[in-house]
């Protein structure tokens, strides 16, 4: 049985268009579908823990959020299906990351005819997971504060236009940050900790080396800048590439610790993760299996 979540309201809601003609794939490939219609956040994991306990395969079309909801259904799964992905979301990082094409019935194809891919799935505490980034700090609450419908119009613009306005109201978090690489502590106005090759749209963040079943996260943390030509340099060095920067850290970690002094907001693919004073980050090797065809992008 192939379980198939759709999220009718992500990105332009062009899944309308394509449903039949996707459905039609699913069903010539010899597969049983059945699908759910998620209503409301958090519907597509209830749906996946409830209905795909006799799924070989799962798979969900939407955004980020869809995938993160479907991802932590999965993880609560005794059997763990294979997963399949149809973007329809504004960004859709990580298709991107994964060679997904953009086009829905192309995306079908690639499952129908693809072979499993190992990914890692990270862990933030006991009971949350994401797929390619947890972050805090100056311009992550754009991507869960900004409106779906001006997401739909704009794309990834809407996500730049958010994020001017909170330039003003720059907010430094003081953590202590624990992994086998080393020990940080200092004042924080971002970090993110990823497996990805974009993010929000824009692969230039992410410049290390990236395999998306190494077991190893990218981490990225910046130091609250002390003068506006501080933040100008962070700016031309994650931007433009120039000299490295002081105000950044770049590091490879398995499994990572923050701990902070006031409650802190963190975002898990682009939706609210919840506020945390300490979260272990973990990265689960190679736990979930994704349908797809063609070798994998790269940096």
């Amino acid at each position: 049985m192939l379980l198939f979540i759709v999220n009718p309201c992500s990105g332009k809601e062009q899944i309308r268009r394509s449903l039949l003609e996707i459905l039609n794939i699913f069903t010539e490939a010899g597969f049983d579908v059945r699908v759910h219609v998620t209503q409301h956040q958090g519907d597509a994991k209830a749906a996946v823990i409830e209905k795909g306990r006799d799924a070989s395969v799962i798979v969900c079309s939407g955004g980020d959020g869809t995938l993160n909801e479907t991802v932590s259904g999965m993880m609560e799964l005794e059997r763990l299906p294979l997963l399949g992905y149809i973007p329809a979301g504004s960004t859709n990082d990580f298709a991107s990351s994964l060679g997904i094409p953009k086009k829905m019935e192309s995306a079908a194809e690639s499952i129908v005819k693809g072979v499993p891919w190992p990914i890692d799935v990270g862990a933030f505490g006991e009971k949350r997971h994401f797929m390619y980034i947890a972050a805090f700090g100056a311009f992550t609450e754009v991507s869960y504060l900004t409106p779906q419908d001006k997401k739909n119009r704009l794309g990834h613009q809407a996500y730049m236009l958010e994020g001017v306005k909170s330039l003003a109201s720059l907010k430094s978090y003081h953590f202590r940050v624990e992994c086998e690489e080393m020990e940080l502590e200092d004042d924080f106005v971002f970090g993110m900790v990823t497996n990805t090759l974009s993010v929000g749209g824009f692969k230039g963040l992410v410049t290390q080396s990236v395999a998306l079943s190494d077991g190893l996260f990218e981490v990225l943390l910046i130091r609250m800048p002390k003068t506006p030509i501080d933040l100008s340099n962070i700016v031309n060095y994650m931007f433009l590439k120039e000299e490295p920067n002081d105000y950044v850290y770049k590091f490879k970690s398995r499994r990572i610790t923050f701990h902070s002094e006031e409650p802190v907001d963190w975002v898990l693919d682009g939706e609210f993760g919840g506020s945390r004073t300490e979260v272990t980050i973990e990265n689960l090797e190679k736990r979930i299996e994704i349908l797809r065809t063609g070798d994998l992008p790269s940096v």
